[in-house]
């Protein structure tokens, strides 16, 4: 076994995270008497896209973000709701949602039956990510999910893997593989940990050049022929 510890990114990894944002829209707009449309969805996912890039980047906190994303779209739509509200709505909705990704339940179950150990890393919101996993299938095939609002810290940031490696004794550079769909936070995370890493990329994305990518597969399926 070349990599007894595995550590999982959740959301578009583990989880479809488009289909349950979809979702918890939805409910929060019939909630709010907001239109449901296309358009608007597309509208509120592009001001959500460019605060998490923001807060990727360390230049702003989550609690910004998620409020932050609902004042810019009712501004942007030129409605007059609550915005605190509305996030509370969304978030409630969305830890609701469990939609596990083609093949991952299958390959977490080969993964422990084979004697793997498998963790969740993931930066969302832990009341949201808490509520997801316990009602997942992925709550007994994973020992320990580490969220950055426990860590005090977030992917990518070398403190976040500060915090996974002192709370899983034996975990190493040699022993460990990080598996994510996010360049930005898990790939460049593990790089700047010092840990191998294997990019999900079922969209077939182009390879940065200044990243390290250990492995690349799009289909969950192939990280059975690697750990």
């Amino acid at each position: 076994m070349k990599y007894p510890y595995l550590l999982f990114d959740a959301d578009d990894t583990l989880f479809d995270f488009p289909r349950a944002s979809a979702r918890a829209f939805s409910i929060m707009c019939r909630m709010n008497d907001i239109p449901d449309t296309p358009d608007t969805l597309q509208l509120y996912h592009q001001i959500n896209l460019e605060l998490w890039a923001a807060f990727d980047r360390g230049e702003v906190s989550k609690d910004f973000v998620t409020l932050e994303r609902f004042v810019r779209f009712f501004q942007a739509l030129g409605l007059p709701r609550d915005p605190a509200k509305c996030n509370r709505d969304y978030l409630t909705a969305l830890g609701e949602g469990v939609y596990p990704l083609p093949h991952a339940e299958e390959v977490c179950r080969e993964l422990v039956r084979r004697g793997h150990r498998l963790y969740i890393i993931t930066n969302a919101v832990a009341s949201v990510q808490r509520s997801r996993l316990r009602g997942s299938v992925f709550a007994d095939l994973t020992t320990e999910a580490f969220i950055s609002e426990d860590a005090g810290a977030s992917k990518p940031a070398p403190a976040y893997y500060d915090y996974v490696r002192n709370r899983v004794p034996g975990l190493t550079a040699e022993n460990s593989l990080v598996i994510g769909d996010s360049l930005a936070t898990d790939i460049r995370g593990a790089n700047n940990a010092g840990l191998p890493c294997c990019w999900y990329n079922p969209g077939q994305k182009p390879r940065p050049a200044d990243l390290r990518i250990d492995y690349e597969i799009q289909d969950l399926r192939q990280l059975l022929d690697i750990v």
